[in-house]
């Protein structure tokens, strides 16, 4: 529990790193942490911890491939139970089976655990009993490794063909940070997650290194296939299947393009059967059609409240609420909470020129946990001004009517008006001198 928050508040860390950051080549972007990632590390985890992304749904993801010229299986989007059933229908007239699967935003689907019993978030189903099927997926909550016992809501399913696959194999791009550019990873052997690849087949993965102002030359290509070693789809296509994957992820500015499996069909064909797309937040603005995709509802509520209020947010599992200016001051103020016998209830870094409507925002995101059972603000004023940060707290605690202890700690530019607004405001307020005061404060106040 303790290691997953603190590597979730790293990563926040890190993005509040980024906010200001423009990407001019996708080479500069900051990368996802995925198993892929684990192929690239030369140091501590923490080191390629960004959370800078979008993801999509595999029927999204599957779009915007075919879009470019990969070879996906068809599909079909539902929403209902009669969708379902008509897409299985048009997939498969003459009788067979289709893929039910659900889409969630996270990983291990097929080993899901639906809330209300039914196991299994993919389904090969024959085309009479897709609608059934799908009754006891749609609208119900799927658990998988990845989701975390909270789950993620069904709201569409995407029906597929079923292929007849004759081979599987794995294929990636990511973001290397040593080499400042993309890399290509690859594996002859497809269908499981790229940790267990590495550990069965170490010797089987290679990786290809591309330099971002030339992208992937004719000669990568082939590499590439030679170390996929497809069986029976025509060498020359498999190439221009691997360049378009990358013309992928060059022109949609991705930091991750995760097929798995990469198949081949009993015809010859080689087709991305399976695949994760991650999207760089920093390409917004270029990418406005892609990231209108993005599903909220997948999301943590308090997270997309805060990206909405273009505040840096991360919720934990602990009791005291952090609110700070600054991402390392961030990391100072959760590490001294657990060195005097508290948890941090979330990493939210309010920046350092945060409005006081801001502020007021940031509230409103921390006593909507109740989790949360005082709240500690750490300001060091330096281009945010006490002052502005004070009136937001006063107005804030006046708005949701506070009803947890609520500690202050200030210093900086405007200290001695902020203190005073604080003061003259008569409503219970904990002021500390220090951070180690503040922090000592605020467990205490939990007693």
């Amino acid at each position: 529990m303790e290691s997953t928050a603190w590597r979730l508040a790293i990563r926040a860390a890190r993005q509040a790193c980024w906010q200001m950051r423009r990407s001019y080549s996708v080479g500069s972007l900051p990368g996802r942490v995925s198993g892929v990632q684990q192929q690239l590390r030369h140091g501590p985890p923490s080191q390629l911890q960004q959370l800078r992304r979008l993801n999509v749904h595999e029927y999204q993801g599957a779009a915007i491939m075919s879009s470019h010229g990969v070879n996906v299986p068809r599909g079909i989007v539902a929403s209902t139970v009669e969708e379902v059933k008509a897409a299985a229908n048009k997939l498969a007239p003459d009788g067979g089976e289709v893929v039910v699967k659900s889409q969630v935003l996270a990983g291990g689907r097929g080993l899901g655990v639906f809330k209300n019993g039914f196991k299994g978030g993919v389904h090969i189903v024959p085309v009479e009993d897709a609608d059934k099927t799908a009754a006891k997926m749609l609208n119900q909550v799927l658990v998988t490794k990845q989701t975390g016992e909270a789950g993620k809501p069904v709201n569409k399913l995407f029906v597929c063909e079923r292929l007849s696959l004759v081979n599987e194999m794995y294929f990636a791009i990511a973001l290397d940070r040593v080499s400042a550019g993309p890399v290509v990873i690859a594996c002859a052997k497809g269908g499981t997650s790229i940790e267990d690849l590495a550990e069965k087949y170490p010797d089987m993965i290679i990786k290809v290194k591309i330099n971002i102002e030339e992208g992937i030359t004719h000669e990568q290509a082939v590499q590439v296939v030679e170390g996929l070693s497809p069986k029976r789809c025509d060498k020359a296509e498999a190439v221009e299947q691997i360049k378009q994957l990358y013309n992928v992820f060059s022109k949609c500015d991705c930091t991750l393009l995760e097929v798995n499996p990469l198949a081949e069909t009993d015809d010859g064909k080689m087709v991305a059967a399976d695949a994760k797309l991650n999207f760089d937040d920093n390409a917004a603005f270029r990418q406005k059609e892609i990231f209108a995709m993005r599903d909220t509802a997948q999301e943590d509520p308090r997270e997309v409240a805060a990206s909405k209020a273009d505040l840096n947010y991360i919720g934990l599992d602990g009791e005291i609420g952090c609110m700070v200016n600054g991402a390392g001051l961030a990391m100072a103020t959760m590490d001294i909470i657990k060195l005097h016998g508290g948890t941090p209830a979330n990493f939210l870094d309010v920046g350092g020129n945060a409005t006081e409507s801001q502020v007021v925002e940031a509230f409103k995101i921390l006593t909507a946990d109740s989790k949360v059972k005082a709240i500690l603000v750490n300001i060091f004023g330096g281009i945010m001004k006490c002052d502005v940060i004070a009136a937001g707290i006063v107005n804030a605690a006046k708005q949701v009517a506070l009803q947890v202890p609520l500690i202050v700690r200030l210093e900086g530019t405007n200290v001695d008006v902020g203190k005073k607004i604080l003061k003259e405001s008569k409503m219970q307020i904990i002021a500390a001198e220090d951070l180690d005061d503040a922090a000592v404060k605020a467990v205490a106040s939990l007693q």
